[in-house]
């Protein structure tokens, strides 16, 4: 923030204070006399949005000898004196405003005594990084600042809502963002017209509404700005046609943010009371925790139901390539479909005797002959999917990349606010990515018809445009995420791109170009086999055009991969093929399957869920995923979201409680209101009354019946407590779930719910006593004490009997954090500070021969790694 003035002639403190474009301040007295006169014609663009004449526009050559002569005329001392009179005069707040880090600025240019950002337009954005992008496309005669996200909120201590007067919220400036507001203040005092320009969406409204007021006290002009990409082009568009702050936008906004507050100020507590201290509940969040669980009971509900397949492999009398398998005749894959007259269901053999029918009917194939009875052959079109909205890029990320959600939407961030492409400065490479929208501009259509067209020729352009309708219930605020030009290619912007952001634009460039491409033709061909009284099928299909397909590749969701069949006609006889189509196998196959449940959800399939039901909307699918993940409703495994005993006791609570506001439907409702608030159908007040009124009168009945509601999230347990002969019920604590004794408080019996965490004898005697040792839970993972504990204090660390490779003294042991993650620490912390996630196995490395190697879980299984040499090795293959 220092090198503007390092480069520039020496500067009076109350410049250096200033931001960077400022000038030396000149006396009002010299402001009057003329300090006006120096600033040349404002641009037509400036002009048209009523902006007033600013420096921006005049010519290099007068700007520069009117800067020298100003120079001349103000002595130093009477600069010094100038500045001393305007630091006396500045309020405390205005003391630092902040820095216009744009191009121009960094520039050792020449200034104007007096400027001070005076007659300058300020624009406010939310984030640093987009302010230094629209410097560069603003110049000098605006100052562009950004206000860091939200600057006023709810209060955090108490409720914010005022339930009597018409649940009118209470905001207040959020403390870590008054900095940022005093010097948005300051700046907007010496500024001529303030722009608001936070992103184009509800919460960007509430932005700028909020900013609006806080800056009333400047007394000047203010407009909105929106823009769907920051780019050059869009960016003076919107300077050309600024807006009113829509308070319809701000309204809905308004009403989303009492709504969670009511939900989780009011519920949040009952759950403490109820479950344990310190959970909470949300209006959207604890919806997406129903789905979540509901669908792990339909699992351990499922029955899996036994059935079988048969699949036979046969060869053609045609000769296929010379010294293929099978003397060289072509093969092929058919599968049972029918039996006689009987079509069996999904080409499945069921019932009871599934697997010994399907052993007879593979005999009864073996003896069988067969032949080709038809023939289909047609051709089929595959159409390209429309660009990106925000649930489809987290969907597509997730299962293409890997990426969650919330890494999904930050890097999109960091791709609309803007990357340094060193020549350009930094650009915005996608428009805005919170839509539900999958149209694109038209613009945007020619120019990506005319990218195919000429890079990979005109049969690669259909004879229309593609258009994409979003579903019903969209709010097509803005289009769909883009590339802001196509010939930024993923490859000509990878140097400047981190390798998750290459990722990202690659898929989002490919995505919004393939859209507008031709479609992918096949010639599909179903061929039907006759072998006695039972019928087969195989099916196959050969890419004739690539279309589409060579720039964004087969969909994950895409029916069935390319498979050739042989040329074949009807009538030509068939036989059991020699050797099979499939490696290890045999050329009859009855197969063993069991109906599998439905699978748990993971990222992508619960944000879809949540988009085709109408819950939530696209700024708030990422922040659903992760607030039920770090309250510890639902864990990861292997990509999998699997809720918790504490998550699932939470959603029966609050399932059995609040039956009607935790409600799929109800909440898809309560989004369609909020819509039709933004619409300006719907008055906001109203709204929420309606959903006060039985939601208030549900809290009464829950804390009345807090007691049995109590009993019925406690499960009971089929172990008898030692002390009282009750039978213990699961409860839950901080560090997880536990057993304990139902006659609280008179009885305090408690215990681990897992026999395996219970204290159990170890070898030696304690050093204090003498009394045996065990091994026990605690806060921070398995320890030694004695036996006799409480009586007795003597404790010692449980190891695992690996040093530490670090500082080859103390022993690793298994610890946890604060929130109950496991990890291994050496024994002489904090003296040592050796940690690591993976658990320790002794067992040599191989490759380095460091005493131990750690356990790695990844998606193909169990993996040994070295936290020496990196390298990583098969359990089996070290007889680990």
């Amino acid at each position: 923030m220092a090198t503007s003035s390092t480069r520039t002639r020496k500067q009076p403190p109350a410049q250096k204070s200033g931001a960077r474009k400022t000038r030396a301040v000149t006396p009002a007295a010299a402001k009057k006399t003329g300090a006006r006169k120096t600033r040349g014609a404002t641009p037509a663009a400036a002009q048209k949005a009523g902006a007033p004449k600013t420096s921006a526009a005049a010519p290099a050559a007068a700007q520069k000898a009117v800067e020298s002569k100003t120079r001349a005329l103000a002595p130093a001392a009477a600069q010094k004196a100038a500045a001393s009179k305007t630091r006396a005069a500045a309020p405390a707040a205005a003391a630092k405003p902040a820095p216009a880090r744009s191009p121009a600025a960094r520039k050792p240019a020449p200034r104007a005594a007096g400027d001070g950002g005076a007659g300058k337009a300020l624009v406010i954005v939310e984030s640093p990084t987009k302010s230094r992008t629209l410097s560069k496309f603003l110049g000098r005669g605006y100052v562009v600042m950004a206000s860091n996200g939200h600057i006023m909120d709810l209060p955090k201590s108490k409720l914010g809502v005022d339930l009597e007067k018409d649940f009118e919220p209470e905001y207040v400036p959020i403390r870590t963002k008054n900095q940022a507001l005093a010097k948005l203040r300051a700046a907007a005092k010496t500024a001529d017209r303030i722009f608001l320009a936070p992103d184009p969406d509800r919460e960007g409204e509430a932005i700028a509404w909020h900013l609006a007021g806080a800056l009333k006290a400047a007394k000047r002009p203010l407009q909105r700005l929106t823009f769907n990409e920051i780019t050059e082009r869009a960016v003076k568009l919107a300077i050309e046609n600024p807006r009113e702050i829509d308070m319809d936008l701000v309204n809905a906004q308004q009403a989303r943010r009492v709504l969670d507050r009511l939900v989780g100020y009011k519920v949040s507590p009952f759950v403490w009371r109820t479950v344990r201290y310190g959970l909470s509940a949300g209006r959207v969040q604890s919806v997406a925790l129903r789905l979540i669980c509901e669908r792990e009971e339909e699992i351990r509900a499922f029955v899996p139901e036994e059935y079988w397949t048969l699949e036979v492999d046969y060869e053609t009398p045609n000769a296929g390539p010379p010294g293929a398998p099978g003397g060289g005749r072509e093969r092929f894959t058919a599968r049972l479909v029918r039996v006689g007259e009987e079509e069996l269901e999904q080409d499945r053999i069921g019932g009871p005797d599934a697997g010994a029918r399907a052993r007879e009917l593979a005999v009864e194939l073996l003896a069988a002959a067969a032949r080709v009875a038809k023939v289909e052959t047609a051709p089929k079109l595959s159409h390209p999917k429309a660009p990106f909205i925000t649930s489809t890029l987290q969907q597509t990320a997730y299962n293409r990349l890997g990426f969650t959600s919330q890494r999904t939407m930050k890097i999109a961030q960091q791709l609309y606010e803007g990357v340094n492409l060193h020549a350009l400065g930094s650009v915005g490479l996608v428009t805005y990515m919170r839509t539900d929208s999958p149209r694109l501009a038209g613009e945007a259509i020619a120019e990506i018809r005319g990218w195919l067209a000429e890079k990979l020729g005109p049969e690669y352009v259909p004879g229309q445009p593609r258009q994409y309708r979003g579903k019903k219930g969209a709010q097509d605020a803005h289009e769909a995420i883009r590339p802001t030009a196509v010939e930024r290619t993923p490859e000509s912007v990878r140097p400047f791109l981190t390798e998750e952001q290459f990722k990202l634009y690659d898929l989002i460039w490919k995505r919004a170009v393939a859209s507008q491409a031709a479609s992918a033709e096949y010639l599909a061909t179903t061929v039907e086999v006759e072998a006695g009284r039972l019928g087969l099928r195989a099916s196959g299909r050969v890419l004739k055009f690539a279309g589409f397909q060579k720039l964004y590749g087969v969909d994950e969701e895409d029916e069935g991969g390319e498979s050739r069949l042989p040329e074949l006609t009807a009538g030509i006889p068939l036989t059991v093929a020699r050797a099979p189509v499939k490696e290890e196998t045999e050329p009859v196959r009855p197969e063993q399957h069991f109906t599998q449940p439905p699978p748990r959800y993971t990222e992508a399939s619960l944000v879809k869920t949540l988009e085709e039901e109408g819950i939530g909307r696209p700024s708030t699918y990422a922040t659903i995923v992760g607030t039920i993940t770090s309250r510890e409703y639902v864990e990861r495994d292997k990509g999998r979201l699997v809720p918790t005993d504490l998550g699932m006791a939470v959603s029966r609570l609050l399932v059995s409680t609040f039956p009607d506001v935790f409600n799929v439907r109800f909440t898809a409702e309560m989004e369609e209101e909020l819509d039709g608030i933004e619409e300006g159908k719907q008055e906001w007040h109203r709204v929420v009354h309606d959903f006060w009124g039985p939601f208030s009168k549900d809290l009464e009945q829950a804390e009345k019946a807090r007691k049995q509601h109590r009993q019925s999230v406690e499960e009971s347990s089929d172990i008898a407590c030692p002390t009282c002969g009750r039978m213990l019920v699961k409860k839950y604590g901080r560090r997880g779930p536990f057993l304990a004794c139902p006659g609280y408080p008179d009885c305090k019996y408690t215990r681990p719910v897992d026999d395996a965490e219970m204290p159990a004898p170890v070898e030696g005697s304690c050093d204090l006593c003498g009394a045996p040792l065990v091994a026990r839970n605690g806060p921070f993972g398995r320890f030694i004490s004695c036996s006799r504990r409480p009586e007795c204090k003597f404790t010692k660390p449980l190891t695992l009997g690996v040093k530490c490779p670090e500082c080859g003294q103390g022993e690793i042991a298994e610890r946890r954090t604060r929130r109950g993650k496991v990890f291994y620490g050496c024994t002489r912390y904090p003296d040592c500070k050796f940690a690591a996630w993976d658990r320790p196995r002794l067992s040599p490395c191989p490759n380095c021969g460091a005493p131990f190697l750690v356990e790695k879980e990844t998606r193909k299984g169990l993996e040994l790694r070295c936290v020496r040499c990196k390298m990583a090795f098969a359990p089996e293959a070290i007889g680990a």
